[in-house]
């Protein structure tokens, strides 16, 4: 079988940037900004890319190379050749799991884009139109789309599932066709035209002036309807903020976003490192992946989603609703202020959505197609029949439930905590077990940008410890709920029906400055958001309410479980396909 590769080092940059550029950029980055104090977000992000997030761009980099030449392109084997227990081949599937995990329910939200995407085309989400179909609204369409219902278990739209499964079948088609005709091919067309997209409804949502300042001698397209200035979100994102400095919570969030926004911790890097030749360089062309990401998340993420909502919505009632509810809920009704330009706005925004999500979604896949070519020595068409067998049980139930049973597990324990602890094992392989030394070496092998030295250090001593910090922080994060009081009296406030204090989660941020604040620290309880909490089902409290409340809550915890013996399940799945491989390869005479 004739080793692939990449056609051109331009589509490896674009595909790399693909596998980075998912809804994150677009969604979850301008939420975080926007729940996390704006600008005083920025400053830990910034920090966090330089310690973590750059430092593992070029250690899956140099170790996804390293890997390649000894014909191994997923975790298992590249974490094998650098390492010198059999351990560590076992720990690598996780470099298999998460992908396939994650691609389960990433398919499922990449099919709502490509819903949307069409019915705004034809007109939808206009409360004006003649015809009925094209009235609904974003959460009526949403409601339909995936039939979720409160207080229902099973969440089921035929139509739904159907174009669910259609977009399952275009991903297994275009990697059925390989990295150059494939993946490629695709990302050089999906990401100018995402980026295109994005500038266009930048620039257009830019040039947004309320009524009142058109006549104080505004410029750009007078809109009556507008509340504020775009600009107004836009300093609100970029006005850097100092007293971030001191909330863990930020740097917590800011972690959290580097690891979404760069899939690192997932084994796709690695993976698509491996296709390259022993001395290609690493060092600019993954810097050159990472800055396109930042590009599109920073650039272009910021500039449509907050400045936009703002200018309709005001800034206060931005900071109270998430990225996805805006993108999803808010923007198809706030582009039908744009007239004749509506249909082709949210097309072009749900749009740019769906090159995001299917440039990261086939980038899932590879892995696991890698694997069972080059250990099992299936055709490119048979493994990706293959992937598509694996992801089809564990996706169903994702379409059929409702999102708090198997969705949000699966988004938890493999789209959050697992990339951390995935980090965590790979950071110890390459710059203590691998040796710093050796892995420098192999970094800077044939590089075209001089990395600097303090990389050596921050690699070998800060990553490591940032990510332990982290991953403590996930597995035993409180809930640390504390009174909201007023910002300049500092009077607790209350609730104006119940006449309750108002209180507010906050999680390790009380604990930490108690001290310093004379503030008393909260009761001890596990949030909801934590790996214990979780486990403990801290965030699905069964309600004193409604009976069929409760009863609900019982459902979630106990499709819960189920979920998670499904995750285990395939993680040991992965571990005996591993073990069968290496027994193949020692029976062949093949190092192992």
């Amino acid at each position: 079988m004739a080793k692939e590769r990449w056609a051109s080092r331009l589509g490896l940059v674009l595909a790399m940037a693909g596998n980075a550029v998912g809804l994150g950029n677009f969604l979850r980055f301008p939420a975080q900004a926007v729940q996390n104090g704006g600008g005083a977000f920025l400053i830990p992000y910034f920090v966090a890319l330089a310690v973590m997030g750059l430092p593992l761009i070029w250690v899956e980099w140099a170790m996804g190379r390293y890997g390649g030449k000894f014909g191994h392109h997923s975790t298992p084997g590249i974490f094998q050749s650098m390492g010198r227990s059999p351990v560590w081949k076992y720990l690598g599937v996780f470099g298999l799991w998460t992908n396939l995990i994650i691609a389960s329910y990433y398919l499922y939200i990449e099919s709502w884009t490509m819903a949307y995407a069409g019915y705004s085309l034809i007109g939808g989400f206009n409360a004006n139109s003649s015809v009925e179909f094209l009235k609904q609204s974003p959460p009526d369409f949403f409601a339909r789309l995936t039939g979720e219902a409160p207080n229902q278990i099973f969440a089921i739209s035929a139509w739904g599932l159907g174009i669910f499964f259609l977009c399952m079948a275009i991903n297994v088609f275009i990697l059925s066709r390989g990295l150059a005709k494939g993946i490629e091919l695709v990302s050089k067309i999906g990401m100018p035209v995402l980026i295109i997209f994005a500038i266009i409804l930048a620039i257009r949502g830019l040039m947004i002036v309320p009524e009142s300042e058109a006549a104080a001698g505004g410029w750009g397209i007078v809109d009556k309807q507008a509340v504020a200035s775009p600009f107004e979100g836009l300093n609100f994102v970029w006005n850097p903020k100092f007293d971030s400095l001191t909330n863990p919570a930020v740097w917590l969030a800011a972690a959290g976003q580097i690891f979404f926004t760069l899939s690192i911790g997932m084994g796709s890097i690695h993976c698509y490192a491996s296709y390259v030749r022993e001395k290609d360089d690493i060092a600019l062309t993954g810097a050159t992946a990472a800055w396109t990401n930042e590009f599109c998340e920073v650039i272009l993420g910021g500039t449509i989603l907050i400045p936009i909502a703002v200018a309709y919505l005001g800034l206060a009632e931005v900071q109270q609703k998430s990225g996805f509810g805006l993108g999803f809920m808010v923007f198809p009704t706030l582009f039908q202020k744009w007239g004749m330009l509506a249909p082709a706005a949210g097309f072009m925004w749900f749009g740019l959505l769906f090159f995001a999500a299917i440039t990261s979604s086939l980038a899932m896949g590879q892995p696991i197609m890698a694997f069972l070519q080059t250990e099992f020595g299936f055709s490119r068409g048979k493994s990706a029949l293959a992937f598509g067998a694996m992801l089809f049980p564990l996706a169903f139930p994702v379409a059929c439930l409702s999102q708090k049973t198997f969705f949000d597990e699966f988004d938890y324990w493999a789209g959050t905590f697992a990339l951390v602890l995935f980090a965590v094992i790979e950071t110890i392989l390459f710059a203590w077990v691998f040796g710093m030394d050796r892995g420098w070496e192999e970094m800077l092998k044939g590089a075209e940008l001089k990395i600097p030295r303090a990389f050596y250090y921050i690699i070998k001593y800060v990553t490591p410890v940032f990510l332990l910090v982290i991953l403590v922080a996930y597995t035993f994060q409180p809930e640390g709920r504390v009174p909201v009081r007023d910002s300049v009296t500092r009077a607790v406030l209350k609730d104006p029906v119940t006449g309750e204090e108002r209180m507010a989660n906050k999680g390790w941020e009380p604990y930490i400055l108690a001290p310093f604040s004379g503030e008393p620290a909260p009761a001890w309880k596990w949030s909801g958001d934590g790996m214990i909490g979780k486990l403990v089902f801290a965030d699905v409290p069964i309600p004193d309410g409604p009976p069929a409340a409760a009863e609900f809550a019982r459902h979630v915890r106990l499709g819960r479980t189920g979920d998670r013996l499904v995750m285990v399940g395939a993680f040991i799945a992965f571990s005996l396909l591993v073990a069968l491989a290496w027994r193949k390869r020692r029976a062949q005479g093949e190092p192992a």
